[in-house]
């Protein structure tokens, strides 16, 4: 499969670009090539395609559900008692509505953590797109229980291949206060011994931050870092309360950060994501949109805006997190956290691609790109998407949309026993 697209703007020039198989073969003008998709690229940008840092895809099951309330308390009583009433067929289809959400605003990559990773690589592997999956680990501090996660995590790894290349699987520790210290150790050893990523929630709010030193007499990355968990595979998601020490902490250890400035705010955990501190001693920062129950869509363009909007305003400094810092975060970045050989447009790299309308109005004038697609647009300006040199949309339309989201609404109402309100 080969993809031409003409007269697309790059780096604020126009200029061809010839895709073969999966991978990005040419960036030049008037390239004369026989290819098996043209695509007209007047008026259009090319992008990379965004990295989803922090998710849980089928959670788009819960969107607007239970909004409005303390983390503690929405996770105990609304959230945790409908997830036990899931079924494989429910995060399929949550998760294909989720890659569909994500590819209508330009996402090609995103890492999730839930329940029933299989269904979940499933629904990926159908629509096209890329993720790092891990199956959500809790032990609620239950040896017994802490067994049978063992099992199931190594019966899982056995089928990592039969969902292609596209798709990781990672280990999925939910976070401190829900899974114990052996555990969390083992954990840490069966993730070095098999090359894989650890994805964990910590230090999200004020409350875990309280509870960590009252219970283990640490804060949460302390705590990590007294039993060995701090290593170059762990991504940590949110990391909002952190001190200096701890950065350096996790500078030292090369900790990756997923920062998910929507679900902060919407969850009040906290605004003061010490991005400048972080960039400085050498983190790499990704960003993600968290879960649709706790920050409503999967929009990158909304969430890459957010970060850099809130990270100017807590610190009264307009130069903190700029759009390119905050673009990058999300496309560069995130590409370097998972091992992908994506995020930038250059020769050699795969074909995880968007092309942007530019003929809107929020991209009048265009003094700067980068900064229309950050400050002043939003997911919708996603026209076309290629990942893993397919096309998984264009003209803003995807094969199956109807279906899906008919199918996943249906679910969503029988599971939390609600009525269809758009009838």
């Amino acid at each position: 499969m080969s993809i031409l697209i003409k007269n697309i703007m790059l780096d604020n020039e126009v200029t061809d670009v010839f895709i073969t198989k999966n991978y990005i073969d040419k960036i030049e003008k008037n390239i004369e090539i026989k290819a098996d998709i043209h695509i007209d690229g007047s008026e259009k940008a090319l992008i990379p395609g965004f990295i989803n840092g922090h998710n849980h895809a089928a959670m788009t099951l819960f969107r607007g559900f239970g909004d409005d309330m303390p983390l503690e308390k929405w996770l105990a009583e609304k959230i945790w008692p409908n997830e036990t009433k899931m079924t494989e067929e429910d995060v399929y289809w949550g998760t294909k509505l989720a890659c569909l959400e994500m590819i209508k605003s330009g996402t090609t990559c995103f890492n999730d953590m839930y329940w029933y990773p299989e269904a979940t690589s499933a629904a990926v592997k159908e629509m096209g797109i890329r993720s790092i999956i891990s199956g959500v680990i809790f032990d609620h501090f239950n040896s017994q229980a802490a067994e049978s996660i063992k099992t199931k995590i190594s019966d899982l790894l056995k089928n990592q291949y039969k969902y292609g290349n596209r798709i990781k699987f990672a280990l999925g520790p939910h976070a401190i206060y829900t899974v114990s210290k052996p555990l969390l150790k083992w954990v840490h050893e069966f993730a070095i011994a098999n090359d894989m990523l650890i994805h964990l929630h910590i230090a999200e709010t004020k409350t875990e931050h309280e509870n960590s030193i009252k219970n283990f007499g640490l804060s949460p990355i302390r705590y990590l870092n007294e039993i060995n968990l701090l290593t170059p595979n762990l991504v940590l998601a949110h990391c909002l309360w952190v001190d200096n020490e701890e950065i350096e902490m996790l500078a030292d250890n090369n900790v990756k950060v997923i920062h998910n400035p929507n679900s902060n705010m919407k969850l009040a955990s906290g605004i003061s994501f010490k991005y400048c501190e972080m960039r400085d001693a050498g983190i790499t920062v990704g960003i993600g949109t968290d879960g649709c129950a706790s920050s409503n869509n999967l929009d990158m363009v909304e969430a890459i805006k957010s970060a850099s909007l809130i990270s100017k305003a807590w610190r009264f400094d307009p130069i903190a997190m700029t759009a390119g810092e905050a673009f990058n975060c999300a496309t560069k970045n995130g590409a370097e956290i998972f091992g992908i050989n994506s995020g930038e447009i250059k020769t050699g790299k795969l074909a995880d691609l968007c092309l942007v309308n530019m003929n809107l109005p929020v991209f009048v004038p265009n003094f700067n790109f980068i900064s229309n697609l950050v400050y002043a647009a939003n997911g919708s300006c996603i026209d076309t998407v290629i990942c893993d040199g397919k096309v998984l949309m264009q003209n803003h339309y995807v094969d199956g949309e109807k279906e899906i989201m008919r199918k996943a609404a249906d679910i969503s109402y029988s599971l939390v026993g609600k009525q269809d309100n758009r009838k």
